[in-house]
């Protein structure tokens, strides 16, 4: 393209993309700034490191990082782990297939507030499953699943709301792959491994690498799902920068917010990188 086409093109974009760059930039450096003691709503603003260097001493602060990196990698990696085969079982229609596909989207349609407080009433101590495994003999009593140390709650909610649109990307990648290739590898002697592992996984890469830099994204600055269902003995840097921010503390929260913008942008990066490079073989281009 010519630089004309380039300058036209700009042009045409810029009422919509240019106020969204314009609003986004704002907050983005609004947020910035006030970690660094500027924009101060209650008292006087002025440069400082001070906000980041006392954050960085708080055990808490550095839990919250590594927990929030725990949920927002695990999330993202289970997510696609369940979509891959689904997408490559619903890649030709066959009787039945638009149902079949029609119920794994239907996540989608719930709000996440309303999924947690369903699965918290179905694992809660005296809620269906403790009812169904103590019908069954297998426990004497009932189990306290609630809230529970590891985040196991967390990351099944997080999975089954995120899987639905994982798939969705998939599914398409997955689809456009010609049978006249997966028949072409099966001739030559490869099994249906094979042909994943060196024809669709290679294929639909760019897909993989967006299912996961959403998902990752999504689950690390969720706030819902932790405060409902996960454990109460550990914050998220999402709850983190709300408990700053209720008591007007608002430098700490910024400093926080910096912090989730800066690992989504980090962990996004290691993603798209680690999934090119173990789909592709080993090769990155």
């Amino acid at each position: 393209m010519t630089w004309r086409s380039w300058l036209k093109l700009g042009l045409l974009l810029a009422p919509g993309l240019g106020l969204i760059l314009v609003f986004i930039g704002s907050v983005v450096y609004i947020a910035i700034a006030q970690s660094f003691g500027l924009f101060s709503l209650s008292g006087e603003s002025e440069f400082s490191l001070e906000y980041w260097s006392r954050m960085f001493e708080r055990l808490t602060y550095n839990r919250a990082i590594g927990y929030s990196l725990y949920v927002g990698f695990a999330s993202a990696f289970l997510a696609v782990l369940f979509a891959y085969p689904l997408a490559v079982w619903l890649r030709r229609p066959f009787p039945g297939s638009l149902t079949i596909s029609a119920v794994l989207k239907a996540p989608l349609l719930v709000h996440g507030l309303v999924a947690a407080f369903l699965y918290v009433n179905i694992i809660s101590y005296h809620g269906l499953v403790n009812q169904i495994m103590q019908g069954l003999g297998i426990w004497d009593g009932p189990h306290r699943l609630q809230n529970d140390s590891r985040a196991i709650g967390v990351l099944i909610l997080q999975t089954w709301k995120n899987m639905p649109f994982a798939l969705l990307l998939l599914v398409g990648s997955v689809s456009a792959i010609s049978d006249d290739v997966l028949d072409a590898a099966a001739d030559l002697g490869a099994g249906p491994f094979a042909r994943f592992r060196r024809v669709i996984a290679p294929l639909s890469v760019s897909a993989t690498q967006a299912a996961l830099v959403i998902v990752f994204v999504g689950a690390l600055a969720d706030f819902s799902f932790q405060v409902i269902a996960g454990p109460v003995n550990k914050q998220s840097l999402s709850q983190l920068m709300v408990f700053f921010k209720g008591y007007g503390r608002w430098h700490d929260a910024a400093v926080v917010a910096v912090t989730l913008m800066g690992l989504g942008i980090a962990g996004s990066a290691l993603l798209a990188l680690v999934s090119r490079f173990i789909l592709r073989g080993g090769r990155l281009s």
